[in-house]
């Protein structure tokens, strides 16, 4: 009764609890009934309808084939590092074989149990206390391994062992908390870190796209001064210039335009001397510097030369006159010759 209170529920396995052959019998679903006759093993009832000679035949186990769940008692094991820990978990089984299970242990239940504890201790002896931790999927994969080699014989099979709680001791887990504080701020030292340089990166970098952008802003918008207002600019003083020349050369057609001519080289020659040596102390001047005259006369020579070739072309191009004697000029001159002879 002590064994049977330490462990959870199991099939009943005691003679008081088995069922009386009655000649009929029916078996439950998911259940498997061993009879015995005159002492030794006969077979294995079936779910469903049966039929037994009373007195030869006796129902001597009967096995649950449904999944059992046994929990692990609490026990101290001892890490790689030599921490001590305080380890429980639950063990799921299923009767694989009912004639093993009922004639390969006595108390299959207990067996597995105690082959988990045994298997467990030995598991955290390799490991470390912080890998207990991160390896729980590995050990209970481990732990099933060593169940389901020693419990084959036993017709049960180990389906899975999870780990319930680990207890560490009251200095150790605060060692631990110690540390997980520890590695914290580490990592939010490092995350600040990281963010101001990041932030410091981006912040560089806007201002070099802003600087690229300014200056290529700046270097179009020249290039669209140079193509707009210098060029129109340069249109503008070139027709103010082609203007200023055609009204000089109507003003010089006109009568007396060359003395305007020679007035404006004349003021323009003063102006010119007035200037002499103001920016540099070397200064070349003709022998006749002081004759004004001369200097006029030269200039309109100049512009004489250059004007007479047009003037002359403008004469070839015009048709020569056809002389006629019959023309009233003709005769005009004629008259006056006739009267001052």
């Amino acid at each position: 009764l002590k064994r049977a209170a330490r462990l959870a529920p199991a099939p009943c396995r005691w003679n008081s609890g088995l069922p009386m052959n009655i000649g009929v019998l029916f078996v439950p679903q998911q259940e498997a009934w061993v009879v015995e006759r005159m002492g030794k093993f006969h077979r294995i009832l079936e779910p469903g309808l049966n039929f037994l000679i009373p007195l030869l035949d006796r129902i001597r186990y009967v096995q649950s084939l449904k999944e059992i769940v046994i929990n692990v008692p609490e026990q101290s094991a001892v890490t790689l590092d030599n921490v001590t820990l305080q380890i429980d978990g639950v063990l799921y089984l299923r009767v694989m074989d009912p004639y093993k299970a009922s004639y390969g242990v006595e108390d299959p239940e207990y067996a597995v149990t105690q082959l988990a504890q045994t298997t467990m201790r030995s598991e955290l002896g390799k490991l470390s206390l912080d890998r207990v931790f991160r390896e729980r999927e590995s050990l209970n994969a481990s732990i099933v391994d060593a169940i389901n080699q020693a419990s084959d014989c036993w017709g049960i099979r180990c389906l899975r062992y999870e780990i319930k709680d680990i207890h560490v001791p009251p200095r150790v887990k605060e060692s631990m908390q110690m540390q997980v504080e520890a590695e914290r701020r580490k990592r939010a030292t490092v995350l600040e870190s990281e963010g101001t340089r990041e932030s410091a990166i981006n912040v560089a970098e806007g201002q070099k796209q802003a600087q690229i952008l300014a200056s290529e802003a700046q270097k179009a918008e020249q290039i669209n001064k140079a193509a707009g207002r210098e060029a129109n600019a340069m249109l503008v003083k070139a027709r103010a210039k082609a203007e200023a020349i055609q009204l000089l050369a109507a003003a010089l057609a006109q009568q007396h335009g060359n003395a305007a001519a020679s007035l404006s080289v004349a003021e323009q020659y003063v102006n010119a001397f007035s200037k002499i040596a103001k920016d540099s102390n070397t200064v070349l001047l003709p022998a006749n510097t002081g004759d004004v005259t001369n200097m006029v006369a030269q200039a309109l020579g100049i512009y004489t030369t250059l004007t007479k070739p047009q003037a002359v072309k403008t004469q070839d191009e015009m048709p020569p006159a056809h002389e006629d004697s019959h023309s009233p000029a003709t005769e005009v001159l004629k008259a006056e010759q006739g009267s001052s002879s």
